[in-house]
């Protein structure tokens, strides 16, 4: 076994650095691939590295609260018996690879695209190549990049494609009434008009619930459904929190409201906040989402519920505290669906445990 390095990795399109929270390993620790090392702090969220090999934590080079570029180098791995000398030889020729390849320059790089359906001027992120391709459908007042964890490892293996909901992101922000007859009609066309072919469906939260509808509706365009935190299983849901995101408007506010997204507070990052007042500063959004709140959750409850099995292979991803949607409402998932409830996660399972949640959903999409 060689020694191999551990680098800051690149999460989503616009990610430049990262910080280093805290190590779970330490050195010395034999790894194993999927165990958690270390939590990075990006501008989204706080997530983890994994390992992705067997081996011994040789040596942390990253302290905490270290921020670092993408690449640079945070820990070296390899034999137990290695030697101090041939780790220090290693370090010292460790070079920061910065991709010179055109297609893999900044310039190059993917980009989120524009497109009309449905009258409707909807932002889309198309990655990866190879069919059955599949569609990732956000929630409330969240857009496409909240996939930043889960579309590129997906995309390793097909076409994923992450879509911004009207309203929502860079997608125009006219709503109709804001109901589920709005959304489902315009994902529908989406696949039908852009994508061309029947998708992997995956939805969270409120874009879980436009899942569930449009699987009922057409299952000619759905191969398979993954449903993570969905609304549409119960009538429970935090009204506090969703007429908190409508009005928030100062940091404080914002804070206290997204930190029930997830179940350690701590994860939820300084940028997140700003960047989703940022986001309700926009002209139109204020508008936009208090039509949707009124329409999906009058009076803090949800609006419509489905049940019995659905015509597609489903499944549900929940983690247990959640505190927007309870975990409860896997119980109420179609009897046929396969059921993976998730420890110490909140609302946000593909963002707070991304590497299981990717996992889970590409095992799904190649069995289906």
């Amino acid at each position: 076994m060689s020694l191999a390095a551990i680098t800051m990795p690149k999460w989503g399109l616009t990610m430049t650095e990262g910080k280093v929270v805290g190590w779970l390993k330490h050195e010395g620790d034999a790894i194993k691939p999927g165990e958690e090392l270390l939590e990075i702090e990006t501008s989204k969220i706080t997530n983890v590295v994994e390992a992705d090999r067997d081996a011994t934590l040789l040596r942390v080079i990253a302290a905490e609260g270290t921020t670092l570029p993408i690449g640079a180098l945070l820990a070296v791995t390899g034999p137990a018996d290695t030697q101090a000398a041939d780790i220090d030889t290693f370090v010292g020729g460790f070079e920061v690879i910065v991709p010179t390849d055109e297609a893999e320059s900044a310039d190059n790089a993917p980009r989120p695209q524009e497109t009309t359906v449905a009258g409707h001027r909807l932002r889309y992120l198309d990655l990866g190549t190879g069919n059955p391709p599949a569609l990732l459908l956000h929630g409330f007042g969240a857009d496409l990049n909240s996939w930043m964890f889960v579309q590129p490892g997906l995309a390793a293996e097909r076409r994923v494609i992450a879509l911004d909901l009207p309203g929502h992101g860079g997608s125009g922000r006219d709503v109709g009434g804001g109901d589920i007859d709005t959304f489902a009609n315009v994902v529908a066309a989406f696949i039908s008009e852009v994508v061309g072919q029947p998708v992997h469906l995956v939805g969270h939260s409120m874009g879980g619930g436009i899942a569930l509808a449009l699987a009922h509706r057409r299952p000619d365009v759905v191969k398979t459904l993954t449903l993570v935190a969905p609304a549409g299983l119960g009538s429970e849901i935090n009204g506090a929190f969703i007429d908190g995101f409508v009005r928030m408007g100062r940091r404080k506010e914002a804070q206290d409201v997204l930190r029930l997204l997830v179940h350690d507070p701590g994860a939820v990052s300084r940028s997140m906040v700003e960047d989703v007042l940022r986001f309700k500063r926009l002209d139109g959004v204020p508008q936009a989402l208090e039509t949707i709140a009124k329409a999906w959750f009058p009076g803090g409850r949800q609006a419509w519920t489905v049940g019995g099995a659905t015509p597609v292979p489903t499944q549900v991803i929940w983690g247990n505290q959640d505190q927007v949607v309870p975990a409860a409402h896997a119980a109420n998932a179609p009897h046929d669906a396969v059921v993976h409830r998730l420890d110490q996660v909140g609302h946000l399972p593909h963002m707070e445990k991304a590497a299981d949640v990717c996992r889970l959903i590409g095992r799904f999409m190649a069995a289906g």
